[in-house]
């Protein structure tokens, strides 16, 4: 967009507002094909019935019409085949209760909400077949940034032979980050905890509370690694690489 704006700076406003709005509707039309194709390769990773484990929201309101990591079950829904979701409420901003469990109701998909510190039970009853996460970042090692629990689903999830894949777009990946130890996490105001959500707080004002927004999930807990140009197996110092050659 500022490219756009940079290279048509001395024509009239409105002709750069009209610019603008094309270039809106290419990245939109853009992110679409991303995401259909991230999409099909994630299905390829399932069969009909399966059920999947999900953390944090990674569909349509978080990207372009299928999203990434609920594309594939959104996609596989469209073409008549079944899946079980469980998707974790995500403490503490609750997003898999607010949006994913909202989104997987309105495609129709049989959705159940469950308590982050429920993972481990419904993956032992045998439940789960595949966990399937989005990210924020991904590093040249493959070890991957995503919404705070989801490095604790992977190793769930490795524990009881569960097979964990991360999907998102190229975009997301950034080579010149070598391992997740290089990711910054931010960490959030305190009363995200203490407070939202509650008509009283739950704890004493003067305890102290530790609140990131984000884990990292270790690139060994990974199956793979779906992005709009295929999928990405270990090592993935490789496979990564060759995505951008």
């Amino acid at each position: 967009m500022l490219r756009v704006t940079d290279e048509n700076a001395g024509r009239p406003v409105r002709e750069i507002l009209e610019l603008l709005g094309r270039e809106c509707r290419a990245i939109h039309e853009e992110d679409i094909a991303m995401c259909k194709a991230i999409s099909r390769y994630g299905l390829s990773l399932l069969k009909d019935g399966d059920g999947i484990l999900t953390h944090c929201n990674a569909g349509p309101l978080a990207t372009s019409r299928y999203g990434t990591a609920l594309g594939p079950l959104i996609l596989g829904k469209e073409l008549g085949m079944n899946f079980h979701v469980y998707a974790d409420e995500t403490r503490p901003l609750l997003q898999g209760a607010r949006l994913t469990s909202y989104e997987l109701n309105k495609a129709g998909i049989d959705v159940t909400l469950i308590c982050d510190n429920m993972a481990s039970m419904v993956m032992k009853n045998g439940w789960v077949q595949a966990c399937f996460v989005g990210c924020d970042r991904v590093a040249a090692n493959g070890d991957t940034a995503n919404k705070i629990g989801t490095s604790g689903v992977a190793i769930l999830a490795k524990y009881y032979g569960i097979p964990f894949y991360v999907l998102g777009p190229t975009s997301t990946i950034d080579l010149s980050c070598k391992t997740g130890a290089d990711i910054k996490i931010e960490e959030r105001s305190p009363d995200e905890i203490k407070k939202m959500f509650y008509k009283e707080p739950m704890a004493p004002e003067e305890v102290k509370c530790f609140n990131p927004a984000f884990d990292v999930t270790d690139h060994t807990l990974i199956a793979g690694i779906v992005t709009e140009k295929g999928i990405c197996r270990a090592p993935y110092e490789e496979s990564l690489a060759a995505l951008f050659q």
